[in-house]
């Protein structure tokens, strides 16, 4: 069992600061990936970059600090700043029907840096399946606080909070489990 994860491998600096320093760039990551949002006519939910950004975070993070670094990212949104999808920020973002991907993303990230934890970020199928877990977990909580929020059927939450999101989560998911096991053949090479 390998307990070693990408982004503390790259960075070497005393611990507090290390932690420090990847928490904000992770937060920082998840803010500008959100601000890469395509709003849909038909659903409240938008297209955006966020859960690339949360599975990478998982993956090179690692549980506890990519649970940390997306706990950070709510709460730098709540207090007010505009990190979340076209700079919406405070509670009530949280709170509308859009929020349960938000929280689906602390839960996805952590179940992703686990898997990380044990290697699977080293191996291409395997860090894709770690993003396909992730991604399921993102639309499981999603979904479903969307059709709490909206008063709807799994049918019609499906069909606005998960179907038209398919394939452009299946690249997300393929491009972030690609990127991890390529970063790993990158740093093997550099300390030959």
């Amino acid at each position: 069992m390998s307990t070693s994860t990408l982004a503390p491998t790259l960075i070497r600096v005393p611990a507090v600061w290390r932690e420090a320093a990847l928490v904000s760039m992770g937060v920082l990551f998840l803010a500008l990936s959100a601000q890469v949002a395509i709003p849909l006519p038909f659903t409240p939910v938008p297209l955006t970059g966020q859960t690339f950004a949360a599975l990478l975070v998982g993956g090179a993070y690692g549980a506890a600090r990519s649970v940390s670094t997306l706990l950070a990212y709510l709460a730098v949104g709540v207090v007010g700043l505009p990190v979340f999808a076209d700079g919406a920020h405070g509670m009530t973002t949280l709170l509308s029907a859009t929020g349960g991907y938000l929280v689906g993303m602390v839960l996805a990230a952590g179940i992703v840096g686990a898997a990380a934890e044990h290697g699977w970020d080293k191996a291409l199928l395997s860090s894709i399946a770690a993003m396909f877990a992730g991604t399921a977990v993102i639309y499981i909580i999603g979904a479903g606080w969307l059709a709490t929020a909206l008063a709807v059927g799994p049918g019609e939450a499906f069909d606005l909070g998960v179907q038209p999101f398919v394939v452009g989560d299946l690249l997300k998911l393929a491009l972030a489990g690609a990127v991890l096991p390529a970063a790993w053949r990158l740093i093997g090479q550099a300390r030959r």
